[in-house]
């Protein structure tokens, strides 16, 4: 069995397992020190024995400090805007690191035999003096340049996304376009309908229907961002419906919706119409052999499971990765684009089977309330 993933690109080992990070601080505790001191040949000698045990607490404590501050303070309060508990735990964890430093002082006076006041110009009873010095102020500056660096870098890259998604829109429009108006596809809607008509007057009424709220949902309901994640559904299984109505007979199609409920939650328009589609489109046409698609939604809280796995004739089997006028590279691309790091896709093709199961991290959709009349 072939499975498709997606990995980066490799990275160079030292940027992999960000090695820079190491240097970083040693530049940064010299230009500090030489700024501190005013003497960059001192500095350079703050950094090696005796003073070299000292350095290694600065890099220790303050490392940890910046990492805990810009990877769990910043994305679990700062980022959610909850800046009554971010700004307590930002000045706590400043004065822990600062005074986890202090010993460093003591250490390296310990093992090269001399005194506070020899080495540091300091008495060994002015604890004040050593954690209000150095220590605080460094850990402080240190904390300020690590956060501006980390905002603006993530600034740089939400700018980015925004144009890349605006490019990526006009793009996906122009497919959505070609989709919209396609002649084929209205032709053979329209035609199997029309059969129906004398076949089932009735199946050919309730497909009437469908086929008009299909079109007035591609026209008018999807040029939003996000849609409701039940407007997504429902043109989903009107979807369904219609093709149902231009397959064989031997093609067995079932459709398994476990939460009937999708409250108000949101999704980009046509993420997952995109994967109903190809199965559609490169289910096997065997007359020997069972044809099936099997589509599964299912959600739990904020999770939304796609299953839709088809059968697939052996010679086709490679083109199926192919879908038709949006490909699996554009599929991934505006999930990159709209949920990073928020869904996972798995896409599994061998001779007989093709399957594609997608989960992904939706969020409460924000409907504008309506603006009241004015008399």
């Amino acid at each position: 069995m072939r499975s498709t993933s997606f990995i980066n690109p490799r990275q160079h080992w030292f940027i992999r397992w960000k090695l820079y990070h190491i240097p970083f601080w040693f530049v940064y505790l010299y230009l500090w020190w030489a700024t501190t001191i005013g003497s960059p040949l001192q500095a350079a000698n703050n950094l090696f024995s005796p003073y070299g045990i000292k350095t290694l607490f600065y890099i220790v404590f303050q490392a940890l400090a910046v990492y805990f501050n810009l990877y769990y303070l910043i994305p679990k309060y700062l980022e959610k805007s909850r800046f009554s508990e971010y700004i307590p735990y930002l000045v706590l964890t400043i004065l822990f690191a600062a005074a986890c430093i202090v010993p460093g002082y003591y250490l390296s006076a310990l093992l090269t035999g001399h005194t506070l006041k020899e080495l540091y110009g300091v008495d060994s009873f002015n604890l004040y003096y050593l954690y209000t010095g150095n220590p605080l102020s460094s850990t402080a500056a240190s904390m300020t340049l690590a956060m501006s660096i980390k905002l603006a870098k993530n600034w740089l890259q939400t700018q980015r996304r925004h144009q890349a998604l605006e490019k990526e829109k006009l793009e996906t429009e122009l497919n959505f376009l070609k989709y919209q108006f396609n002649p084929h596809f209205l032709f053979n809607t329209i035609n199997s309908i029309f059969f129906l008509i004398h076949k089932n007057p009735d199946m050919a009424s309730a497909s009437l229907a469908k086929f008009s709220e299909l079109l007035r949902y591609q026209l008018y309901e999807c040029n939003d961002k996000q849609i409701l994640l039940s407007k997504e559904i429902a043109y989903l299984e009107n979807s369904i419906e219609l093709e149902k109505l231009r397959q064989n007979d031997n093609v067995e199609v079932s459709l398994r919706v476990d939460q009937p409920s999708f409250e108000d939650l949101g999704i980009a328009p046509f993420i997952l119409m995109t994967f109903v589609e190809n199965a559609f489109k490169h289910v096997s046409k065997e007359t020997d052999k069972p044809n099936w698609i099997k589509i599964r939604l299912q959600l739990q809280r904020r999770q939304l499971d796609l299953s839709v796995s088809n059968s697939v004739s052996p010679c086709s089997s490679a083109d199926v990765l192919h879908y038709g006028g949006i490909g699996l590279k554009n599929v991934q691309r505006r999930l990159d684009l709209i949920y990073p790091g928020q869904y996972d896709l798995d896409i599994k093709n061998n001779d007989l089977r093709f399957e594609v199961r997608l989960r992904l991290q939706l969020s409460e959709l924000m409907i504008p309330l309506p603006v009241p009349r004015t008399a």
